[in-house]
């Protein structure tokens, strides 16, 4: 899409073919949602999670911003989008699922490579990505042969150990009502990863 007036025309073939087709549902959702997992994703517009998992409308609860972070929790009287969906989804909607996904190629995660004091990055990006700043050492310090691979992988892991800074959600996983996930999705071999629990890896889910 390259105009609006290419939204424009989506919108009509959203309205003739899968509104349509599923009127009924999406009448259900007008009275509200019930989703089971809340997918925290980068805002790149080549991860949707929607179509990487075939979901319908209504059945994800999805966050999308750059890299994928989730910061630590910070009750400071400031704005925090990503704290305050995540706080929704947990303690109003009560999901049972949480994943990090991040993806192949993020520019997130480069900008964070590029060292996350240059100012070019720019005015929201620089302090936005200091979140990854430790994880980004380590995987300096490692000498990792692809490191934006590396600290795409370690940037999930550091948002999961953050969401278990939020009382609320710390709560719900010790009570067995919530479970932590993360995922990697190759964009250009179109391949899933999931972090094994037990291992702490990222493996190559099966297509069959």
């Amino acid at each position: 899409m390259e105009s609006i007036d290419d939204l424009i025309s989506g919108y009509r073939r959203f309205r003739a073919g899968a509104y349509s087709e599923q009127a009924a549902l999406y009448r259900q959702l007008g009275a509200g949602q019930d989703p089971n997992i809340m997918l925290i994703a980068c805002a790149d517009s080549r991860a949707d999670p929607s179509d990487i998992f075939n979901a319908a409308p209504g059945q994800l609860f999805v966050v999308r911003n750059v890299a994928n972070l989730v910061p630590p929790y910070q009750p400071d009287g400031g704005l925090h989008g990503v704290s305050a969906a995540l706080e929704y989804a947990v303690n109003v909607l009560e999901v049972e699922h949480i994943v990090v996904m991040g993806h192949g190629g993020c520019g997130g995660i480069s900008a964070s490579l590029s060292g996350a004091g240059n100012p070019a990055i720019g005015e929201f990006v620089t302090p936005w990505v200091t979140l990854l700043e430790e994880a980004r050492e380590r995987v300096v310090a490692s000498g990792s042969i692809n490191p934006q691979f590396a600290l795409e992988l370690e940037g999930i892991e550091a948002s999961l150990k953050n969401l278990l800074t939020f009382p609320f959600v710390s709560q719900s996983v010790e009570a067995g009502r919530l479970s932590l996930h993360g995922a990697w999705f190759a964009i250009m071999h179109g391949e899933l990863h999931w972090r094994n629990a037990s291992t702490g890896r990222f493996e190559v889910v099966s297509t069959t």
